[in-house]
């Protein structure tokens, strides 16, 4: 089984950025945790702040993976582009939020992309990743 996990923008600086809503754990060191809890699922990584860049990572991988986990950061709220690109590949879409996103800024509550994920997974913290690899196992 391969799976996709996609960041977007600014979730390069996990462990550093605003550490009160997103935690001090780096990114890479909880993926590491994720494949050794994983060892007999490949598990692929991609981070961009571009858009373009991850509407073409979903578009290389929506057809061969067998899921895909996303957090599309603010795109999530603003893309339209990203949200088409969810509903043109065939591989199921579970959207992740670090965060709680109903408990933020208003504009925050509304998710462009979820409506074409198999589900969105919000405010678990980094744990909302192995939540999602958890739903796709079950198909």
């Amino acid at each position: 089984m391969k799976i996709q996990i996609i960041n977007g923008p600014n979730l390069n600086l996990l462990g550093v950025r605003e550490p009160g809503i997103y935690g001090s754990q780096g990114f890479e060191a909880y993926l590491e945790t994720l494949r050794d809890m994983y060892s007999i699922i490949e598990i692929d990584y991609f981070q961009s702040n571009v858009e373009g860049e991850l509407i073409n990572r979903l578009h290389e991988v929506g057809f061969d993976y067998d899921g895909i986990v996303i957090n599309a950061g603010g795109y999530t709220h603003t893309s339209v582009a990203i949200a088409d690109a969810i509903a043109a590949i065939k591989t199921p879409v579970v959207e992740v939020h670090i965060s709680n996103i109903y408990a933020r800024e208003e504009y925050r509550h509304v998710s462009l992309t979820g409506k074409n994920c198999k589900g969105v997974l919000t405010g678990f913290g980094m744990d909302g990743y192995r939540l999602a690899i958890e739903s796709l196992l079950k198909g």
